[in-house]
């Protein structure tokens, strides 16, 4: 057995489908020349954005989501 035979494909939706509704990604942004951070959903919908990192986390984390930092 070769290295490549070792591993299994997984579709990029059946990899959208295994995260989603469980993780929220956190992202810094500038709106309006102001920086903050981005909440996204998992499939990529933006779902707030707000001006301190910290709070971010708390939010997502209050909503029963686990955060995730996207750079």
């Amino acid at each position: 057995m070769n290295a490549e035979e070792k591993f299994t494909t997984i579709s990029p939706d059946d990899f959208a489908a295994f995260l989603s509704g469980d993780v929220a990604y956190v992202k810094p942004v500038e709106k309006d020349g102001m920086a903050g951070f981005a909440i996204h959903g998992a499939d990529g919908e933006l779902l707030t954005i707000l001006a301190d990192r910290d709070v971010a986390v708390a939010t997502v984390r209050q909503n029963g989501l686990e955060p995730l930092s996207v750079h």
